[in-house]
């Protein structure tokens, strides 16, 4: 009787074991089963996300015209923080006789944006084509002086529209003036026939 016993006992304790073993073996392999599938999401990259972003790239990219004393004038699609002399870097540089004290080279591009090289001896309007044949001033691309000649704005206000150009990037509408500190709705009424965007 006691055998019976030692060997009923023997067998509960074996299949415990047996099915202990079982449980923590088909956990382990759910686990790893379930790693191998993440790491297969992870590497396979969904083709459209690639073409989204190509297309974002696209409509955030800014086309520059580029004429005048420059190796390869033409029309460049460049970054939209690219600078002036990035553009000239772009165009193959400037050609021997370019007046190159004429050109701002730190200035902000904007999409649809003209650089004109001067050649030696030429004059060109300062701010690089910042001001119309019309006479309005192009608020995204104009000197601290220049715009400092519309109605209502002194020194202190354009160098705050300046400020606010180069901290937050160019105006897209005449209403994004009313984002710079110090001008107000009368401010913009009295200097919207003025002024140009873009």
């Amino acid at each position: 009787m006691l055998n019976l016993l030692k060997k009923s006992s023997f067998f509960i304790a074996l299949t415990i074991l047996v099915v202990l073993f079982l449980i923590f073996t088909r956990d382990a392999t759910e686990e790893q089963e379930t790693i191998l599938d993440l790491q297969a999401v992870s590497s396979t990259e969904d083709p459209s996300d690639k073409l989204a972003e190509a297309i974002q790239d696209s409509n955030t990219a800014a086309v520059v015209d580029i004429k005048g004393a420059i190796a390869k004038p033409g029309v460049y699609e460049v970054s939209p923080d690219a600078r002036v002399n990035d553009v000239i870097l772009t165009a193959g540089g400037f050609t021997s006789d370019a007046d190159q004290s004429q050109i701002n080279l730190a200035q902000k591009v904007q999409d649809e944006m003209i650089i004109i090289v001067p050649k030696i001896g030429d004059e060109i309007e300062s701010g690089a084509g910042s001001v119309e044949s019309n006479g309005k001033i192009k608020v995204n691309m104009a000197t601290q002086e220049e715009i400092e000649q519309l109605p209502g704005i002194g020194p202190a206000k354009a160098q705050a529209i300046i400020q606010h150009r180069e901290e937050h990037g160019l105006f897209n509408s005449i209403e994004d003036l009313l984002n710079v500190s110090g001008i107000g709705q009368k401010t913009l009424e009295n200097m919207q026939d003025t002024i140009q965007i873009p």
